[in-house]
């Protein structure tokens, strides 16, 4: 093909469509000037990512919400079904029990259908055993409320793995963190509010028909929220933007095997070689598997010291769940403007480990008041870990799919929390919490030193700094064929010894304008 100068060989033409400028900015992001790196593709940020993202927090938050909703007030609702404490423990291990043989397929749905299918399951699941819970309120169901429990406990496995691949599909560079914990903000809010509503709803009363009606209230307002939320996903959400948000985020889609070639096991195997993947899955299964014991576990534990404080107990999961919240946003926002994950995971852990020991040896003390400092400062580190955790599986792990290695993160939690939440509290009936508390502070201590080992491996930030230098490139050396391409979309390569201003003098757009259109 012959090359022709910006000199007058070709003028544009000055009617020039909006359709042929948007072409000429294609393949421009399509060229590839700097050898050996990846063309810089066009990249867009919606306004209507915020509004996905708190979709997805919003019926997380409900989803959430069920599964403490029965272990806070344990003791009513041992009374009302007349079943015993290990088996209303099983009311919120059931959320982590269902998750460890199911996200594996779940993820593999993700992979291969998308956000909107997986988004549509979990609202679908999570409507259908509200409903459920609303007919199971007679001592004589149980087994109805477990169904229902069991059901939402499957719209969860549709939901914890979703914070950081939204993040990654719909937000920016500089966004990602703080997005992934807008994602996790939800799952946590849901279980302040699980730990808050439960003991003011339903108080303990010793008649079982006005217990009924309270325990009925309580799941009728449940049921319309999920059902309300079932149907904004079904309008609402959208499976991925028209345009990527990011650079990692193009190349990633670009070169995406299609679905009928894609090995979801090769996916799995690829991660399991990682190492510093899997010290992080285990260290991460150790820090949540300890919250999920201790917010199972809380109302025996201030209970058996502070009788008759049942709301108390709920105001204090509730202070834990607040304060991490906090930890969340803060950390997220730390991350996108620092990047410094190994640092700032460490450091999480440790103070985690520090709230640990400090709440086990006051939690005895008779005064209430140190109970909630002590609970809302753990709750600060120890949930405020749960989006570090996710954004910095996804750092050690690109391109590999944020579905997959959030999975198994979260699949680890669960094995860990049975295991814990189990431990834990044989270790209280047969010892005392102070006892049960030094046995979550052990693992703790194992978790932060296995986290000082992980080698930080930052994959998509390197991706991200890639492209950006590819960008810088082609903003330093093409402005000689960008005026070249203005005045022959067939022309390819520009004549480089051509001096050519960087403004198109004939055309409509200048050189910088056609990369702020590719967004860059």
């Amino acid at each position: 093909m012959s090359e022709k100068k910006a000199s007058g060989d070709t003028d544009p033409n000055e009617n020039e469509s909006k359709v042929d400028l948007e072409n000429h900015v294609t393949v421009l992001a399509d060229q590839n000037p700097v050898s050996g790196q990846e063309p810089v593709q066009a990249t867009r940020l919606y306004k209507r990512r915020w509004l996905i993202v708190l979709l997805f927090s919003s019926y997380s938050l409900c989803n959430s919400f069920q599964w403490i909703q029965y272990g806070i007030i344990s003791n009513i609702f041992m009374k009302f079904y007349g079943v015993e404490a290990f088996t209303i423990d099983w009311m919120s291990m059931i959320y982590m029990l269902t998750y460890i043989p199911f996200i594996l397929p779940v993820t593999w749905l993700l992979d291969k259908k998308g956000l909107r299918v997986v988004a549509l399951v979990a609202t679908a699941l999570n409507c259908a055993g509200t409903w459920i819970k609303v007919v199971s309120v007679r001592p004589d169901l149980f087994p109805v409320t477990f169904l229902g429990q069991f059901s939402c406990s499957m719209a969860q496995v549709f939901i914890l793995g979703m914070p950081s691949r939204i993040a990654s599909v719909w937000f920016g560079t500089d966004e990602v963190s703080t997005a992934c914990s807008i994602g996790v903000f939800g799952n946590q809010l849901g279980v302040a509010i699980g730990f808050l509503v439960p003991p003011i709803l339903v108080p303990n009363v010793d008649d079982i028909d006005e217990l009924a009606h309270h325990i009925r209230i309580m799941f009728y307002i449940t049921a319309g929220v999920a059902t309300l939320l079932f149907i904004l996903v079904i309008f609402v959400f959208q499976e991925r933007p028209e345009l990527p948000p990011t650079q990692a985020q193009a190349h990633a889609h670009a070169r995406s095997i299609p679905s009928e070639q894609y090995s979801y096991t090769a996916s799995i195997l690829r991660l399991l070689r990682n190492k510093p993947f899997i010290l992080l899955i285990i260290t991460y299964g150790l820090n949540v598997g300890c919250f999920y014991a201790v917010g199972t576990l809380l109302n025996r534990m201030i209970i058996e010291h502070y009788p008759g404080e049942e709301v108390n107990a709920g105001r204090i999961g509730l202070t834990i769940v607040i304060a991490g919240m906090v930890g969340s946003l803060i950390c997220g926002i730390w991350l996108d403007r620092t990047k410094t994950y190994k640092q700032t995971t460490l450091a999480v852990y440790f103070m985690t480990l520090v709230g640990m020991i400090v709440y086990a040896a006051t939690l005895n003390l008779g005064h209430l008041w140190v109970v909630f400092i002590t609970a809302g400062a753990l709750g600060f580190f120890m949930t405020g870990y749960l989006p570090l955790g996710f954004e910095f599986a996804v750092e050690l792990t690109y391109p590999e799919s944020e579905g997959t290695s959030s999975g198994l993160l979260n699949c680890s939690a669960q094995v860990f929390g049975i295991i814990f939440t189990i431990c834990q509290g044989k270790i209280i009936d047969k010892f005392s919490t102070l006892a049960g508390n030094i046995f979550l502070c052990v693992f703790l201590l194992i978790g932060t030193i296995m986290t000082g080992l992980i080698k930080s491996d930052l994959r998509r930030q390197k991706a991200n700094q890639t492209a950006k230098a590819t960008a810088e490139g082609q903003l330093s050396g093409q402005d000689y064929g960008a005026t070249t391409l203005l005045s022959s979309p067939q022309t390819v390569k520009a004549d480089q010894s051509t001096k050519v201003p960087s403004d198109c003098e004939n055309g409509r757009i200048s050189a910088p304008i056609i990369f702020k259109e590719a967004k860059l």
